[in-house]
């Protein structure tokens, strides 16, 4: 996702006479195509005491599938996918699906569109659904009516630390049923295929539309449009609905709203108008103008197409940093005035915001999990970033990552019993024990010592990762030298 985390010795160029090292990718890598090349590679790495790493589609933010000197487990071609009409298990009967550890979500969301179902994924084209993503919780277009992705999860294949292959339920072995949904991919075993719940199909109404400071629209008038919107959160998400939008900075005193898109489930033309009428009455009061595009789907698939287009990845001068804004923050005038501070106070600062209006409750008689506690009070993801160029010295980018985590500070500061999102974060994430797993740390923690007592799968911001550190040959936290204990 980031190729940063390879270290910059190794970073993408269009030179092809230049030279690099291998960097923080693995040394060598298995292809799998099945469970014993995994066991084989699982027991190799732990008999010769070498470092493994996981890969399947390498999104996650903090470079979890990386690690210089590392054998890699790739499982990206594992790509089965099996419908089952009438499934039953873990206190569940009725339609799921058996997806391969390296299906992604255009594969499954096409395989539903073909079958007549729905499948909890990713909004991302490419994200592998049954990688990092639904272990490490998994948001989704469909969140704010059926939860996280780890929330569907009903069974799940698994080769463990000690080479065993498993076959992990409710039943079988609930307190690592209940590790592997929501703690984190590559830290409590090799999940090599798993079946999820899914949903029978479904219309969507999908609307795009922006609006922008300039010379009818002031600063502070832009502001009171976003606080209109930002005030209708819960009424939004509680209506089942996932919006996807950005707030740019486009030079002093200029600002851009972007809603790309509002993805409206369940919902037709004129129930989505009815839904944004209240929001849209303020901005046509403010003075402020906007065309929205808006086109009802009857099935999920077309309106996810038409909605979310493949987004452009793998940048080396970028990092991330996010937060799980809870719906305490929408109780009072005040505490929604401070919040909308804080996002003002850092998109002035020149942060661009890329968020989430979304809520990712467990849904009533779903089995409960380890996905991060914050998300089921959240109504906003939120994500800014900072950027440098290709000629940017080392400890200048460090600079400017610490100014990130400070930036990120201001949103911790209105919510600092939340959390923030493992697999969208920021590498630096102070406290990211509780910023990512939040109350269920402890309990993760001794699990991990249960099921991978030689720490044979390190991850990055993963459980137990605070017992390692990267010696890092550029001084910058990225996995691009040797993985040593504390």
């Amino acid at each position: 996702m980031w190729p940063l985390f390879e270290g910059r010795t190794c970073l993408p160029t269009t030179n092809g006479s230049a030279s690099c090292t291998v960097g923080g990718y693995s040394s060598y890598a298995v292809n799998v195509s099945n469970v014993a090349q995994i066991q084989l590679a699982v027991n190799f790495a732990r008999n010769a005491d070498i470092r493994l790493v996981v890969k399947n589609t390498g999104h996650d933010f903090n470079g979890k599938s990386t690690g210089a000197g590392a054998l890699g487990i790739w499982t990206h071609h594992l790509k089965d996918i099996e419908y089952y009409e009438n499934y039953r298990g873990s206190g569940y009967q009725g339609p799921a699906v058996k997806m391969g550890a390296g299906v992604q979500a255009f594969e499954v969301y096409a395989k539903g569109q073909e079958l007549g179902f729905t499948a909890v994924g990713g909004e991302g084209k490419t994200v592998g659904v049954t990688g990092g993503y639904v272990l490490g919780g998994g948001h989704s277009p469909m969140s704010s009516l059926y939860g996280l992705a780890a929330d569907q999860v009903l069974a799940l294949e698994v080769v463990l630390a000690n080479g065993r292959f498993v076959t992990v339920t409710e039943e079988s072995d609930p307190d690592l049923f209940w590790a592997l949904r929501g703690g984190g991919g590559g830290t409590y075993g090799v999940v090599t295929s798993l079946i999820s719940r899914v949903y029978p199909k479904f219309g969507v109404t999908v609307s795009t539309f922006d609006f922008s400071t300039g010379k009818d629209v002031s600063v502070e008038t832009f502001w009171a449009g976003v606080r209109s919107y930002l005030e209708r959160f819960p009424t939004h998400a509680d209506a089942g609905t996932y919006a996807y939008f950005w707030i740019l900075p486009t030079g002093p005193n200029a600002f851009t709203f972007l809603m790309n898109p509002f993805f409206a489930v369940n919902h037709t033309v004129d129930e989505f108008s009815a839904l944004v009428k209240p929001w849209y009455d303020d901005l046509h009061e403010l003075g402020i103008s906007f065309q929205p595009n808006t086109t009802y789907y009857d099935n999920f698939y077309d309106g996810w197409m038409a909605g979310f287009p493949l987004e452009t990845v793998a940048s080396s001068t970028m990092m991330t940093g996010s937060r799980l804004f809870p719906r305490a923050n929408w109780d009072t005038p005040t505490s929604l005035n401070a919040t909308l501070n804080a996002l003002r106070a850092t998109i002035t600062d020149g942060f661009a915001l890329l968020a989430f209006n979304m809520k990712a409750e467990l849904q009533e008689g779903f089995t409960s999990n380890s996905a991060n506690p914050a998300w089921r009070e959240t109504l906003m993801h939120a994500i800014t970033s900072t950027s440098w160029t290709n000629t940017t010295s080392d400890t200048d980018i460090m600079v400017k990552m610490d100014d990130l985590t400070k930036a990120v500070g201001k949103w911790r500061a209105v919510c600092p019993d939340s959390g923030a999102y493992m697999s969208e974060s920021d590498i630096q994430e102070p406290h990211f024990q509780q910023a990512f797993y939040g109350s269920n740390y402890d309990r993760l923690y001794k699990l991990k010592q249960w099921y991978d007592p030689t720490a044979l799968f390190y991850a990055p911001t993963g459980v137990g990762s605070e017992e390692w550190v990267v010696k890092s040959l550029d001084g910058l936290p990225d996995q691009n030298g040797r993985l040593c204990r504390v």
